[in-house]
């Protein structure tokens, strides 16, 4: 393997972390309450907007604006769930929560264009232009401490669905939600909990993306389009299959820009879905047979 498919490789693992702590939201949150959530794009924008006002009116460090931005988003998450999400019916939450979600999202593209224009940004700090020499090629430390920081936050959501009380009802509610509610499972309050925690970890996601690239308002489409893929690659409900499926797709990408060319690399990422799906429908990790409900 040459040094150029080697640093594709490493920058797609590096990557591959972020957008899976992006999609490990999007995932929980269909994996508990059958919502697919459109709006967790923009999302990720709101949190990288709320850390350029934080890091530049009031001097925050980039990663330090996450100590207020991380509750800023649950509590947003919170709100969603409680003002839209839980007056869906049940038999049609997935459907409608396409079209709910949707028009979340137009809003806060609404209000983000009016506060912010439609420029096109980026976050600066010393470490996001500067590199470290590792095996022969440079690796941006934006790169390092956000891979950094999304295996410590998806260590953290792992600890909270298999160590603690709330995780267990958690996982009652993913396996089967009327029989949670039978043993005495708060099965409402677990979904607004869980959709606060899916939102929550935007805010992580969007102040590295907004560290990486250039976004403004409408960027939430191209990044929805990217979670939904490894979302339904890595299989519906399924965090691991998430993490997985974000490596897998991000690598592909950056060695098939490395080999052919980046206009290629869009192609086959969406490709790759396509394929995976004809011969596994249910994704990569995901079961076979409907959740129960």
């Amino acid at each position: 393997m040459g040094p150029q498919y080697a640093k594709a490789v490493v920058d797609g693992v590096l990557t591959g972390g972020v957008y899976a702590l992006m999609a490990a939201g999007l995932t929980l949150i269909f994996g508990v309450m059958d919502i697919i959530n459109i709006a967790q794009g923009i999302m990720v924008i709101l949190g990288a907007y709320l850390s350029y006002v934080l890091s530049v009116h009031l001097g925050l460090d980039l990663f330090a604006t996450l100590v207020l931005t991380v509750p800023a988003l649950f509590v947003v998450g919170v709100t969603v769930e409680w003002v839209f999400m839980r007056r869906l019916a049940d038999r049609e939450r997935t459907a409608m929560s396409i079209l709910v979600t949707y028009a979340v999202a137009i809003i806060i593209e609404g209000i983000l264009t009016q506060v912010f224009g439609v420029s096109f940004i980026q976050l600066h700090a010393s470490y996001v232009n500067s590199s470290v020499h590792v095996l022969g090629f440079y690796l941006p430390y934006i790169y390092l401490y956000g891979f950094a920081l999304a295996i410590v936050l998806l260590g953290g959501l792992y600890a909270i669905l298999y160590l603690t009380r709330f995780g267990q009802s958690l996982r009652a509610a993913l396996q089967d939600r009327r029989a949670a509610e039978l043993i005495g499972i708060d099965v409402e309050r677990v979904r607004t909990i869980t959709f606060g925690i899916g939102i929550a970890v935007t805010a992580a996601g969007g102040m590295v993306f907004g560290a990486t690239n250039s976004f403004n308002p409408n960027s939430g489409y191209d990044l929805i389009s990217r979670l939904l893929t490894i979302v339904i690659l890595g299989g519906l409900g399924s965090i691991g299959g998430a993490l997985l499926a974000a490596l897998f797709m991000l690598v592909l990408e950056d060695v098939v820009a490395v080999a052919w060319s980046p206009v290629w690399s869009t192609l086959v990422f969406f490709a790759a879905l396509v394929i995976v799906l004809t011969f596994r429908p249910q994704g990569l990790f995901g079961r076979a047979a409907a959740r129960a409900q």
